[in-house]
């Protein structure tokens, strides 16, 4: 967890990743929880969060290891939640 630059407060999930190409980058975990643990593998897009320094990248939920966000309707293509059962 970080937290933003003011005057921002909150307390941010970040990971740091280690890419294919040797790079180590912070990237943020978006939606309300996660499973990631230490070694976890996890796909990463760009796109910068704004209120974070040095973080430039996403991880994408619900794909390999990241799940995606539980008991979310809304918005659910943005955070790999399936179409809820009727």
């Amino acid at each position: 967890t970080t937290t933003p630059k003011k005057p921002n407060s909150a307390l941010r999930k970040v990971a740091k990743v280690r890419l294919s190409n040797g790079f180590e980058v912070i990237s943020y975990i978006p939606g309300i929880g996660h499973n990631l643990q230490e070694h976890s593998v996890v796909l990463i897009r760009g796109g910068r969060v704004k209120d974070l320094p040095g973080v430039r990248y996403h991880i994408v939920r619900g794909v390999l290891d990241l799940q995606g966000v539980n008991g979310r309707l809304r918005a659910r293509s943005k955070y790999g939640t399936k179409k809820p059962k009727k």
